[in-house]
C-alpha cells in the first residue's frame, strides 16, 4: 500500500476516537478511568456535576469509538478503557509528529542550498 494510502486508512480509522477524544467530558472519563480502572456509572459520576444520564451518553460515544467498553456485573454495567485504543490515538499522534518533522527537514534542506 502506498505511502498516502496508508495515511488516509489510517486517518479514516482514527477519525471517530479523536472525535470521541475531543470534548472535556469524555476527557474527564478518560482520566476517571484512568486513574479508577473500571467503574460504573454510578462511580463515575460521583462527586461530579454530569448527571448519570450524560455519563451514558459520553460512554456510548465512547464506546462506539472502541475507546471504552462495558461489561455486567449482575444488574451493574461496568466501563473500562480499552488501553489498546489509546495506544493507537499515540502511535498517530507520533505518526502525525513524524511526517512534520521530515518535512521540516526538507524545508531545511531546501532553504540551506
Amino acid at each position: 500500500m502506498r505511502r498516502n494510502a496508508r495515511a488516509a486508512a489510517e486517518a479514516r480509522s482514527s477519525a471517530p476516537l479523536f472525535a470521541a477524544l475531543g470534548d472535556e467530558n469524555r476527557l474527564w472519563l478518560v482520566a476517571r478511568l484512568c486513574d479508577g480502572g473500571p467503574a460504573s456509572i454510578t462511580r463515575l459520576t460521583a462527586g461530579s456535576r454530569i448527571t448519570r444520564q450524560a455519563v451514558s451518553k459520553h460512554l456510548r460515544v465512547m464506546e462506539a469509538a472502541r475507546l471504552v467498553r462495558c461489561t455486567r456485573r449482575g444488574r451493574e454495567s461496568v466501563w473500562q478503557l480499552d488501553q489498546q485504543r489509546l495506544r493507537d490515538a499515540r502511535n498517530y499522534l507520533n505518526l502525525i509528529s513524524k511526517h512534520w518533522d521530515d518535512a521540516l527537514g526538507r524545508l531545511r534542506e531546501l532553504v540551506e542550498e
